[in-house]
């Protein structure tokens, strides 16, 4: 090694052992603040799924970590609700503070507003969360978020709501971003299937298509629709439907993840074309009132009723005190 080779030597070392330093603490301080928030489910309504309110005809929060009876949850979030048959059910994540993992648990209602817990109903050695559940041709199906599974996975329903198993890997991967992808959203449109997921690491919205719900899946044209954006990329909720009109909801991370949630509408949706606008200028929750809501909400979804108002399942969260 000659003097200039050591020289270079010398001033990486300075270089990168401060900076090693700086992204450990980084880590470490973003762990600690995870470890702190405690999520909770509430309900929200309106007459619009864009102009919601804090339920005024039950106590929020509706579901909370307490409420889990077969294993020790951090938190319950990520609220998804099918109605099937003359029950209602809602799925969530619960984080297993054991395992600090997330499993897919459920409740039930017999009116959509006072919720039971009853149990874990799917759990996987990797994590799982955001359970997005649908129901298609005589079968309920599941894309939940579990990105270290190695894709995008589909679970269908083999005795519901308590048993599911994975029939198809929809998507592996985005070939314009190599970042995991997580929290997809699926919607049949136009007898066209499209699922919406981001790149964690591009900060990206993708975008893919099939005519087929097992596939094969293909990254839209247009993909991705959202770049470089922790504000307007990460989907948020349920994609609806509310007369002719097409909306995406997306979670907010600044300043922190889970902040709140931004809609869109999607103003064009074909095999080759895509396009968006804001369809409000205010979030459609953000942070509320409540301890449950005082930090951040960050999924939504929403239900038209049969008087024409919407019930909105949501979440929030706050971050207890660091402990002295």
């Amino acid at each position: 090694m000659n003097f200039f080779q050591a020289l270079y030597l010398i001033a990486g070392i300075l270089f990168i052992v401060p900076a090693i330093k700086r992204y450990r603490k980084h880590a470490e301080k973003r762990e600690d603040r995870l470890s702190r928030e405690t999520w909770a489910i509430g309900m929200y309504e309106g007459t619009s799924p864009l102009l919601l309110a804090p339920a005024k005809q039950i106590e929020n929060p509706v579901l909370t970590a307490d409420d889990v009876t077969d294993v020790r949850a951090r938190f319950v979030a990520d609220p998804f609700m099918i109605k099937h048959e003359k029950e209602y059910f809602l799925f969530f994540e619960v984080l297993n503070e054991k395992r600090n993992t997330g499993e897919i648990g459920y409740a039930s209602s017999e009116d959509g507003w006072r919720w039971h817990y009853r149990k874990i109903v799917l759990r996987e050695p990797f994590h799982l969360s955001y359970p997005y559940v649908f129901s298609w041709e005589n079968s309920i199906f599941m894309v939940p978020e579990c990105r270290k599974s190695g894709g995008i996975q589909l679970y269908r329903a083999t005795n519901f709501p308590f048993e599911w198993k994975k029939v198809a890997t929809l998507v592996k991967g985005s070939k314009s971003s190599r970042a995991p992808l997580v929290d997809p959203s699926i919607v049949n449109y136009r007898s066209r299937w499209y699922l919406f997921s981001y790149a964690l690491k591009t900060k990206s919205l993708h975008l893919f298509h099939s005519d087929s719900l097992t596939g094969p899946w293909k990254e839209h044209p247009k993909s991705p629709l959202v770049s470089g954006s922790p504000s307007y990329s990460r989907p948020g909720g349920r994609i609806i439907i509310d007369n002719g009109n097409l909306y995406r909801f997306s979670q907010d991370e600044i300043p922190n993840y889970g902040t709140r949630v931004w809609a869109f509408q999607i103003t064009e949706l074909s095999e080759y074309g895509y396009a968006e606008k804001p369809a409000f200028q205010e979030p459609v929750v953000e942070p509320g009132n409540g301890i449950w809501n005082r930090d951040g909400m960050h999924t939504v979804d929403a239900h038209r009723q049969e008087d024409g108002k919407w019930i909105v399942y949501v979440d929030g969260f706050t971050v207890n005190l660091p402990k002295s």
